[in-house]
């Protein structure tokens, strides 16, 4: 089976899984572990941050940084596609007691001028306005990228009125692999961010929030209060530590593939794609003479895993456990179920 349902399929290498089973341990509920001491500290670093946390999940990290920057009955602005909107479970509103405003962006990315309208900070009757989200890459909207520009724009903004600036960046190492700006660079317009390890990366589990001492202490409170806290992790931490440092360079090659479906996809007259939305891994597409689920359950059937996108398209996602020839064979399974 070729297997494009999802960035997050991936196994570990043995190299990975070597730099795991060697991996120095301790509690780290005690901070005692040194390999997530080391990833840790890295992560801040390699983000121009004061500090950072490891954490088991990229819905956790957002959450966490969601719960400490508002109180009960804030409200967040996001675009309507957002991650924290539409795949995480409603834990806004199940954790902290916030609301979230969606904003329809194009392709995921929203203007100043866009949202200026829609923050509420004094009337007593209504929520506040809080905190401004940024999706970067944006999952939903398939794989795109925000412009500094249009960063640098909202963070304006959000000083403005005093808001804070959240960067859910899962998938941060895809945008800099393919713009050549930094983390360091997309992070610096940010109060908090989290970063994903279980994605292109490859690692099997985790992610990971940056901030201020000041919010990272909060943080690895709410981390314990919500389960989060781990003990001999650093066989975990290992495997991201690994990843975020050998496996950046080569989500280009990922971006590549992606790129060759999709030209495969735009040439088949039965299926239809936005080009302009092709920019980093992950493809959206719409079959026309048959729905969307039947298009799955037609691929499957062929030997191709994909899964829904937005409400009628599919989406397919390259990672590193995808060839040349799988990308080949994907789009001739594409053209004879299509």
């Amino acid at each position: 089976m070729i297997d494009l349902r999802s960035d997050t399929v991936t196994k570990p290498s043995p190299a990975m899984r070597k730099a795991m089973a060697e991996a120095e341990v301790g509690d780290d509920v005690f901070k005692e572990d040194p390999t997530v001491n080391k990833l840790e500290e890295y992560i801040a670093d390699l983000l121009g941050k004061e500090a950072a946390l490891y954490v088991p999940s990229g819905v956790m990290g957002n959450q966490i940084c969601l719960n400490v920057l508002t109180e009960p009955g804030d409200e967040v602005i996001c675009d309507r596609e957002a991650h924290i909107f539409n795949y995480e479970s409603g834990s806004p509103a199940r954790l902290s007691g916030i609301q979230i405003y969606p904003i329809d962006g194009k392709l995921g990315i929203l203007s100043a001028e866009q949202v200026e309208p829609y923050i509420r900070t004094t009337a007593y009757h209504m929520p506040r306005t809080k905190v401004i989200e940024v999706e970067n890459t944006h999952n939903r909207a398939g794989g795109t990228i925000w412009s500094l520009e249009k960063i640098i724009e909202l963070k304006n903004l959000a000083d403005k009125h005093h808001l804070f600036f959240h960067l859910d960046g899962a998938r941060i190492w895809n945008a800099s692999v393919e713009t050549g700006i930094s983390p360091r660079e997309y992070a610096s317009h940010f109060d908090t961010i989290s970063c994903c390890f279980s994605k292109g990366l490859g690692a099997p589990v985790g992610s990971a929030i940056a901030g201020s001492k000041e919010f990272i202490t909060e943080a690895y409170r709410l981390r314990k209060s919500w389960g989060g806290g781990m003990r001999q992790v650093g066989i975990l931490a290992a495997a991201a530590l690994y990843a975020v440092q050998n496996n950046r360079e080569r989500l280009k090659e990922d971006h590549i593939r992606a790129k060759k479906l999709a030209e495969r996809i735009n040439a088949n007259s039965n299926l239809e794609i936005n080009m302009e939305a092709v920019q980093t891994n992950i493809l959206l597409f719409k079959p026309k003479k048959v729905s969307a689920n039947e298009g799955l359950k037609l691929c499957k059937e062929k030997g191709l895993i994909l899964t829904p996108g937005t409400i009628d398209s599919l989406r397919a996602v390259t990672h590193l456990d995808v060839n040349d020839n799988d990308i080949e064979k994907a789009a001739d399974i594409l053209d004879e179920v299509f």
